[in-house]
Protein backbone atom coordinates (compact mmCIF):
# COMPACT_ATOMS: atom_id res chain seq x y z
CA UNK A 1 0.00 0.00 0.00
CA UNK A 2 1.58 3.48 -1.37
CA UNK A 3 2.00 5.21 1.99
CA UNK A 4 -0.37 8.66 2.56
CA UNK A 5 0.16 11.58 4.89
CA UNK A 6 -3.32 10.82 6.32
CA UNK A 7 -1.84 6.98 7.08
CA UNK A 8 -1.91 7.78 10.86
CA UNK A 9 -5.74 8.34 10.58
CA UNK A 10 -6.02 4.25 10.89
CA UNK A 11 -3.76 3.85 13.98
CA UNK A 12 -6.36 6.38 16.27
CA UNK A 13 -9.98 6.70 15.56
CA UNK A 14 -9.91 9.95 17.46
CA UNK A 15 -7.19 11.22 14.71
CA UNK A 16 -9.52 11.24 11.95
CA UNK A 17 -12.74 13.15 13.81
CA UNK A 18 -10.50 16.07 15.05
CA UNK A 19 -9.33 16.12 10.75
CA UNK A 20 -12.75 16.26 10.01
CA UNK A 21 -13.63 18.56 12.67
CA UNK A 22 -10.54 21.04 11.06
CA UNK A 23 -12.13 20.55 7.61
CA UNK A 24 -15.59 21.13 8.62
CA UNK A 25 -14.62 24.39 10.61
CA UNK A 26 -12.73 25.88 7.64
CA UNK A 27 -15.07 24.85 5.06
CA UNK A 28 -17.55 26.58 7.24
CA UNK A 29 -15.94 29.84 7.17
CA UNK A 30 -14.43 29.83 3.48
CA UNK A 31 -17.96 29.14 2.36
CA UNK A 32 -19.21 31.88 4.80
CA UNK A 33 -16.53 34.31 3.54
CA UNK A 34 -18.12 33.81 -0.03
CA UNK A 35 -22.00 34.22 0.62
CA UNK A 36 -21.03 37.44 2.50
CA UNK A 37 -19.19 39.04 0.30
CA UNK A 38 -21.94 37.92 -2.26
CA UNK A 39 -24.64 39.19 0.35
CA UNK A 40 -26.52 36.11 0.69
CA UNK A 41 -27.27 34.20 3.61
CA UNK A 42 -24.06 32.24 5.40
CA UNK A 43 -26.16 29.21 5.45
CA UNK A 44 -25.98 28.83 1.87
CA UNK A 45 -22.15 29.49 1.82
CA UNK A 46 -21.81 26.68 4.39
CA UNK A 47 -24.37 23.93 2.02
CA UNK A 48 -21.81 25.17 -0.88
CA UNK A 49 -18.48 24.21 1.11
CA UNK A 50 -20.46 21.14 1.76
CA UNK A 51 -20.81 20.28 -1.89
CA UNK A 52 -17.15 21.22 -2.16
CA UNK A 53 -15.62 19.07 0.26
CA UNK A 54 -17.82 15.89 -1.06
CA UNK A 55 -16.31 16.88 -4.46
CA UNK A 56 -12.58 16.97 -3.06
CA UNK A 57 -13.07 13.16 -1.47
CA UNK A 58 -14.53 11.76 -5.11
CA UNK A 59 -11.21 13.52 -6.23
CA UNK A 60 -8.88 12.16 -3.71
CA UNK A 61 -10.58 9.27 -1.67
CA UNK A 62 -8.09 9.93 0.89
CA UNK A 63 -10.32 12.50 2.28
CA UNK A 64 -13.20 12.43 4.78
CA UNK A 65 -16.29 11.27 3.22
CA UNK A 66 -18.25 14.14 5.03
CA UNK A 67 -21.46 12.70 3.52
CA UNK A 68 -21.72 9.32 5.10
CA UNK A 69 -19.34 9.65 7.96
CA UNK A 70 -20.92 8.66 11.16
CA UNK A 71 -18.78 11.20 13.68
CA UNK A 72 -19.58 13.99 10.70
CA UNK A 73 -23.63 13.13 11.23
CA UNK A 74 -23.56 13.28 15.33
CA UNK A 75 -20.78 16.92 15.36
CA UNK A 76 -24.18 18.04 12.60
CA UNK A 77 -26.82 16.71 15.08
CA UNK A 78 -25.35 18.41 18.07
CA UNK A 79 -24.86 21.98 16.32
CA UNK A 80 -28.58 21.72 15.14
CA UNK A 81 -29.69 20.70 18.93
CA UNK A 82 -27.87 23.92 20.10
CA UNK A 83 -28.27 26.09 17.74
CA UNK A 84 -32.70 25.00 17.79
CA UNK A 85 -32.07 24.55 21.61
CA UNK A 86 -30.28 29.40 21.37
CA UNK A 87 -33.35 30.02 19.04
CA UNK A 88 -35.84 28.82 21.54
CA UNK A 89 -34.65 30.93 24.01
CA UNK A 90 -35.52 34.43 21.77
CA UNK A 91 -39.27 33.45 22.37
CA UNK A 92 -41.79 31.64 25.48
CA UNK A 93 -44.68 29.49 25.21
CA UNK A 94 -46.81 33.39 26.35
CA UNK A 95 -45.67 34.88 22.74
CA UNK A 96 -45.89 31.47 20.89
CA UNK A 97 -49.39 31.39 22.01
CA UNK A 98 -50.42 34.55 20.11
CA UNK A 99 -49.20 33.51 17.15
CA UNK A 100 -50.68 29.92 17.30
CA UNK A 101 -53.55 30.37 15.11
CA UNK A 102 -51.62 32.02 12.44
CA UNK A 103 -48.86 29.43 12.80
CA UNK A 104 -51.45 26.72 12.82
CA UNK A 105 -53.06 27.79 9.38
CA UNK A 106 -49.46 28.31 7.99
CA UNK A 107 -48.95 24.98 8.88
CA UNK A 108 -51.84 23.13 7.54
CA UNK A 109 -51.95 24.97 4.47
CA UNK A 110 -47.88 24.17 3.95
CA UNK A 111 -48.85 20.49 4.51
CA UNK A 112 -51.68 20.31 2.35
CA UNK A 113 -50.94 22.01 -0.71
CA UNK A 114 -47.47 20.90 -1.89
CA UNK A 115 -49.13 17.25 -1.41
CA UNK A 116 -51.17 17.88 -3.61
CA UNK A 117 -49.25 19.30 -6.10
CA UNK A 118 -46.25 17.31 -5.98
CA UNK A 119 -48.29 14.03 -6.33
CA UNK A 120 -50.53 15.96 -9.48
CA UNK A 121 -47.07 16.43 -11.07
CA UNK A 122 -45.43 13.30 -10.70
CA UNK A 123 -48.88 11.53 -12.03
CA UNK A 124 -48.58 13.80 -14.43
CA UNK A 125 -44.95 13.33 -15.46
CA UNK A 126 -44.27 9.70 -14.45
CA UNK A 127 -48.15 8.34 -15.04
CA UNK A 128 -47.51 4.49 -14.96
CA UNK A 129 -44.03 5.04 -14.26
CA UNK A 130 -45.06 5.20 -10.30
CA UNK A 131 -47.32 3.35 -7.91
CA UNK A 132 -50.13 5.79 -6.23
CA UNK A 133 -48.76 4.89 -3.12
CA UNK A 134 -45.06 6.34 -4.24
CA UNK A 135 -47.11 9.09 -6.32
CA UNK A 136 -48.12 10.41 -2.67
CA UNK A 137 -45.39 9.65 -1.10
CA UNK A 138 -43.49 12.04 -3.13
CA UNK A 139 -45.93 14.65 -2.71
CA UNK A 140 -45.55 13.80 1.22
CA UNK A 141 -41.63 14.59 1.30
CA UNK A 142 -42.44 18.14 -0.30
CA UNK A 143 -44.79 18.86 3.00
CA UNK A 144 -41.83 18.54 5.30
CA UNK A 145 -40.21 22.14 6.58
CA UNK A 146 -36.71 22.73 8.17
CA UNK A 147 -36.86 24.75 10.71
CA UNK A 148 -33.35 25.07 11.27
CA UNK A 149 -32.07 26.63 8.20
CA UNK A 150 -34.44 29.18 8.48
CA UNK A 151 -33.88 29.62 12.17
CA UNK A 152 -30.58 30.59 11.64
CA UNK A 153 -31.37 33.08 8.98
CA UNK A 154 -33.64 34.76 11.22
CA UNK A 155 -31.16 34.52 13.98
CA UNK A 156 -28.36 36.34 11.31
CA UNK A 157 -30.73 39.33 10.75
CA UNK A 158 -31.78 39.13 14.34
CA UNK A 159 -35.62 38.44 13.10
CA UNK A 160 -36.18 35.34 15.31
CA UNK A 161 -38.42 37.26 18.07
CA UNK A 162 -40.53 39.46 15.31
CA UNK A 163 -44.40 38.20 14.54
CA UNK A 164 -43.23 36.34 11.48
CA UNK A 165 -40.42 34.35 13.18
CA UNK A 166 -42.63 33.40 15.51
CA UNK A 167 -45.03 32.01 12.80
CA UNK A 168 -42.24 30.70 10.86
CA UNK A 169 -40.73 28.93 14.06
CA UNK A 170 -44.63 27.64 15.29
CA UNK A 171 -45.44 26.69 11.97
CA UNK A 172 -42.15 24.47 11.45
CA UNK A 173 -42.98 23.05 14.81
CA UNK A 174 -46.69 22.09 14.02
CA UNK A 175 -45.35 20.86 10.82
CA UNK A 176 -43.16 18.61 11.94
CA UNK A 177 -46.31 16.97 14.21
CA UNK A 178 -48.51 16.80 10.59
CA UNK A 179 -45.64 15.85 8.54
CA UNK A 180 -44.98 12.79 11.43
CA UNK A 181 -48.71 12.08 10.81
CA UNK A 182 -48.39 12.15 7.10
CA UNK A 183 -45.14 9.89 6.96
CA UNK A 184 -46.33 7.17 9.29
CA UNK A 185 -49.84 7.36 7.24
CA UNK A 186 -48.15 7.01 3.63
CA UNK A 187 -45.32 4.67 5.09
CA UNK A 188 -48.44 2.64 6.45
CA UNK A 189 -50.53 2.16 3.39
CA UNK A 190 -47.17 1.13 1.21
CA UNK A 191 -46.66 -1.53 3.52
CA UNK A 192 -50.25 -2.88 4.10
CA UNK A 193 -50.36 -2.61 -0.22
CA UNK A 194 -47.32 -4.50 -0.37
CA UNK A 195 -48.44 -7.24 2.14
CA UNK A 196 -52.53 -7.25 0.93
CA UNK A 197 -53.79 -5.85 3.97
CA UNK A 198 -55.13 -3.12 5.74
CA UNK A 199 -54.19 0.51 6.57
CA UNK A 200 -52.83 0.26 9.92
CA UNK A 201 -55.18 3.02 11.16
CA UNK A 202 -54.43 2.35 15.12
CA UNK A 203 -50.52 2.74 14.64
CA UNK A 204 -51.12 6.12 12.97
CA UNK A 205 -53.08 7.12 15.37
CA UNK A 206 -51.26 6.06 18.53
CA UNK A 207 -47.82 8.05 16.91
CA UNK A 208 -49.65 11.13 16.27
CA UNK A 209 -50.62 10.89 20.28
CA UNK A 210 -47.14 10.18 21.84
CA UNK A 211 -46.39 13.19 19.55
CA UNK A 212 -49.18 15.81 20.61
CA UNK A 213 -48.73 14.38 24.23
CA UNK A 214 -45.15 15.40 24.42
CA UNK A 215 -45.48 18.60 23.49
CA UNK A 216 -48.52 19.58 25.40
CA UNK A 217 -47.00 17.69 28.63
CA UNK A 218 -43.15 19.85 27.53
CA UNK A 219 -45.14 23.36 26.98
CA UNK A 220 -47.21 23.02 30.28
CA UNK A 221 -45.39 20.50 32.91
CA UNK A 222 -42.05 21.22 31.68
CA UNK A 223 -43.02 25.37 32.51
CA UNK A 224 -44.17 24.38 35.92
CA UNK A 225 -40.98 21.67 36.39
CA UNK A 226 -37.79 24.46 35.11
CA UNK A 227 -37.69 26.62 37.64
CA UNK A 228 -37.60 24.49 40.83
CA UNK A 229 -34.71 22.42 38.83
CA UNK A 230 -32.86 25.74 38.46
CA UNK A 231 -33.36 27.18 42.15
CA UNK A 232 -32.28 24.07 43.50
CA UNK A 233 -29.28 24.32 40.95
CA UNK A 234 -28.99 28.00 42.72
CA UNK A 235 -27.62 26.31 45.61
CA UNK A 236 -24.80 24.16 43.83
CA UNK A 237 -21.62 25.70 45.15
CA UNK A 238 -19.63 24.10 42.21
CA UNK A 239 -19.03 27.65 39.84
CA UNK A 240 -20.48 27.78 35.76
CA UNK A 241 -23.52 25.49 36.44
CA UNK A 242 -25.86 27.54 34.16
CA UNK A 243 -24.19 26.56 30.85
CA UNK A 244 -24.09 22.78 31.68
CA UNK A 245 -27.29 22.32 33.36
CA UNK A 246 -29.54 24.59 30.31
CA UNK A 247 -27.45 22.37 27.77
CA UNK A 248 -28.43 19.06 29.60
CA UNK A 249 -32.32 20.48 29.77
CA UNK A 250 -31.98 20.76 26.21
CA UNK A 251 -30.43 17.80 25.23
CA UNK A 252 -32.93 15.71 27.51
CA UNK A 253 -35.82 17.42 26.37
CA UNK A 254 -34.03 16.49 22.42
CA UNK A 255 -33.88 12.97 23.30
CA UNK A 256 -37.35 12.73 24.97
CA UNK A 257 -38.70 14.62 20.93
CA UNK A 258 -37.01 11.57 19.27
CA UNK A 259 -38.78 9.44 21.26
CA UNK A 260 -41.72 10.30 21.05
CA UNK A 261 -41.79 10.44 17.18
CA UNK A 262 -40.90 14.02 16.14
CA UNK A 263 -37.23 15.27 15.39
CA UNK A 264 -34.82 15.94 18.22
CA UNK A 265 -34.25 19.79 17.06
CA UNK A 266 -38.11 20.06 18.32
CA UNK A 267 -37.84 18.63 21.81
CA UNK A 268 -34.63 21.33 21.52
CA UNK A 269 -36.67 23.76 20.45
CA UNK A 270 -39.55 23.22 23.01
CA UNK A 271 -36.99 23.21 25.61
CA UNK A 272 -35.49 26.91 24.74
CA UNK A 273 -39.31 28.55 24.75
CA UNK A 274 -39.99 26.73 28.15
CA UNK A 275 -37.16 28.24 29.44
CA UNK A 276 -37.97 31.44 30.24
CA UNK A 277 -35.56 34.37 31.46
CA UNK A 278 -36.87 34.40 34.83
CA UNK A 279 -36.55 31.01 35.70
CA UNK A 280 -32.62 31.55 35.49
CA UNK A 281 -32.13 35.12 36.62
CA UNK A 282 -30.64 34.10 40.06
CA UNK A 283 -27.92 31.80 38.41
CA UNK A 284 -27.35 34.44 35.66
CA UNK A 285 -26.34 37.21 38.36
CA UNK A 286 -24.32 35.07 39.96
CA UNK A 287 -22.25 34.26 37.24
CA UNK A 288 -22.82 37.54 36.09
CA UNK A 289 -23.50 36.39 32.48
CA UNK A 290 -26.68 35.61 30.32
CA UNK A 291 -27.33 32.04 29.17
CA UNK A 292 -27.57 33.88 25.77
CA UNK A 293 -24.16 35.26 26.00
CA UNK A 294 -22.76 32.02 27.30
CA UNK A 295 -24.13 30.61 24.61
CA UNK A 296 -23.46 32.04 21.44
CA UNK A 297 -19.85 30.95 21.00
CA UNK A 298 -20.97 27.24 20.96
CA UNK A 299 -23.57 28.44 18.35
CA UNK A 300 -21.33 30.17 16.44
CA UNK A 301 -18.94 27.18 15.71
CA UNK A 302 -21.09 24.10 16.25
CA UNK A 303 -23.78 25.45 13.89
CA UNK A 304 -21.89 25.54 11.18
CA UNK A 305 -21.15 22.03 10.96
CA UNK A 306 -24.78 21.40 10.20
CA UNK A 307 -25.26 22.67 7.63
CA UNK A 308 -22.03 21.92 5.65
CA UNK A 309 -22.78 18.36 5.99
CA UNK A 310 -26.14 18.88 4.82
CA UNK A 311 -24.17 20.60 1.63
CA UNK A 312 -22.35 17.45 1.92
CA UNK A 313 -25.02 15.49 0.69
CA UNK A 314 -26.24 17.14 -2.53
CA UNK A 315 -24.95 15.35 -5.58
CA UNK A 316 -24.85 17.96 -8.26
CA UNK A 317 -23.65 15.74 -10.68
CA UNK A 318 -27.52 14.05 -10.47
CA UNK A 319 -28.75 16.61 -12.54
CA UNK A 320 -26.82 15.79 -15.93
CA UNK A 321 -29.74 13.71 -15.93
CA UNK A 322 -32.11 15.09 -18.20
CA UNK A 323 -35.37 13.04 -16.82
CA UNK A 324 -33.75 13.59 -13.40
CA UNK A 325 -33.54 17.48 -14.23
CA UNK A 326 -36.95 18.09 -15.63
CA UNK A 327 -38.21 16.04 -12.32
CA UNK A 328 -36.18 18.01 -9.68
CA UNK A 329 -37.05 21.46 -11.35
CA UNK A 330 -41.03 20.45 -11.23
CA UNK A 331 -40.81 19.60 -7.71
CA UNK A 332 -38.93 22.20 -6.59
CA UNK A 333 -40.90 24.97 -8.24
CA UNK A 334 -43.90 23.53 -7.18
CA UNK A 335 -42.57 22.58 -3.87
CA UNK A 336 -41.74 26.57 -3.29
CA UNK A 337 -44.75 27.62 -4.53
CA UNK A 338 -46.81 25.43 -1.76
CA UNK A 339 -44.38 26.86 0.87
CA UNK A 340 -45.08 30.21 -0.52
CA UNK A 341 -48.57 30.25 -0.65
CA UNK A 342 -49.00 29.36 2.81
CA UNK A 343 -47.47 32.52 4.16
CA UNK A 344 -50.71 34.07 3.47
CA UNK A 345 -52.39 32.15 5.52
CA UNK A 346 -50.89 34.29 8.63
CA UNK A 347 -53.64 36.87 7.75
CA UNK A 348 -53.07 40.24 8.68
CA UNK A 349 -50.35 41.39 10.93
CA UNK A 350 -47.84 39.08 9.35
CA UNK A 351 -45.82 39.68 6.50
CA UNK A 352 -46.96 36.58 3.93
CA UNK A 353 -43.97 36.88 1.33
CA UNK A 354 -41.28 36.52 4.80
CA UNK A 355 -43.36 33.90 6.40
CA UNK A 356 -43.82 32.30 2.69
CA UNK A 357 -39.67 31.99 2.36
CA UNK A 358 -39.17 31.12 5.87
CA UNK A 359 -41.37 28.01 5.25
CA UNK A 360 -39.38 26.76 2.11
CA UNK A 361 -36.42 25.06 2.90
CA UNK A 362 -36.19 20.86 3.40
CA UNK A 363 -33.35 20.04 5.02
CA UNK A 364 -33.01 17.33 7.23
CA UNK A 365 -36.85 16.61 7.79
CA UNK A 366 -37.04 16.10 4.24
CA UNK A 367 -34.19 13.66 3.94
CA UNK A 368 -35.55 11.56 6.71
CA UNK A 369 -39.13 11.28 4.85
CA UNK A 370 -36.63 10.12 1.68
CA UNK A 371 -34.64 7.95 3.97
CA UNK A 372 -37.72 5.71 4.73
CA UNK A 373 -39.30 5.91 1.29
CA UNK A 374 -35.76 4.06 0.11
CA UNK A 375 -35.80 2.16 3.08
CA UNK A 376 -39.56 0.63 2.12
CA UNK A 377 -38.39 0.78 -1.55
CA UNK A 378 -41.54 2.91 -2.38
CA UNK A 379 -39.45 5.35 -4.85
CA UNK A 380 -36.97 4.18 -7.60
CA UNK A 381 -33.31 5.10 -7.42
CA UNK A 382 -33.68 7.86 -10.33
CA UNK A 383 -37.28 9.30 -8.39
CA UNK A 384 -35.27 9.63 -5.29
CA UNK A 385 -32.57 11.75 -6.63
CA UNK A 386 -34.99 13.81 -8.05
CA UNK A 387 -36.61 14.31 -4.97
CA UNK A 388 -33.67 14.85 -2.84
CA UNK A 389 -32.27 17.69 -5.60
CA UNK A 390 -35.94 19.33 -5.23
CA UNK A 391 -35.36 19.58 -1.67
CA UNK A 392 -32.18 20.70 -1.66
CA UNK A 393 -32.95 23.33 -4.15
CA UNK A 394 -35.79 24.32 -2.44
CA UNK A 395 -33.25 24.35 0.98
CA UNK A 396 -30.93 26.53 -1.01
CA UNK A 397 -33.48 29.08 -2.18
CA UNK A 398 -34.99 29.27 1.14
CA UNK A 399 -32.57 31.11 3.08
CA UNK A 400 -31.74 33.15 0.20
CA UNK A 401 -35.25 34.77 -0.30
CA UNK A 402 -36.01 35.14 3.07
CA UNK A 403 -32.72 36.52 4.24
CA UNK A 404 -33.13 39.04 1.16
CA UNK A 405 -36.54 40.20 2.33
CA UNK A 406 -34.82 40.43 6.10
CA UNK A 407 -32.65 42.79 4.47
CA UNK A 408 -35.02 45.11 2.74
CA UNK A 409 -37.10 45.40 5.82
CA UNK A 410 -34.25 46.22 8.10
CA UNK A 411 -32.95 49.20 4.79
CA UNK A 412 -36.23 50.28 5.30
Amino acid sequence: MIPTPFAALNADPSLGVLFLLALLWLGAKLGGELATRLRVPTVVGELVAGMVLMACHRQWPVLPNVAADPAADLLATIGVIILMFSVGLESTVPQMMKVGLPALRVAVVGVIVPVVLGLGAVLLLLGAGISAVGALFVGACLCATSVGISARVLQEKGAGDTPEGRVILGAAVIDDVLGLLVLVLVAGMAKAAAGGQAIPWGGVGRTLLIAVVFLAGALTLGRWATPHLFRVANRFRVEEVLLPLSLAFGFLMAWGGGHAGLAPIVGAYAAGLILEPTHVEILQEREQKSLEALLHPLVTALAPLFFVVMGARIDPRSLLQPNILGLALALTLLGAVGKYVAGFAAGRGFNPHIVGWGMMPRGEVGLIFVATGAQLQILSPSVQTAVVMAMLLTTMLGPIGLGWLLHRRTEA
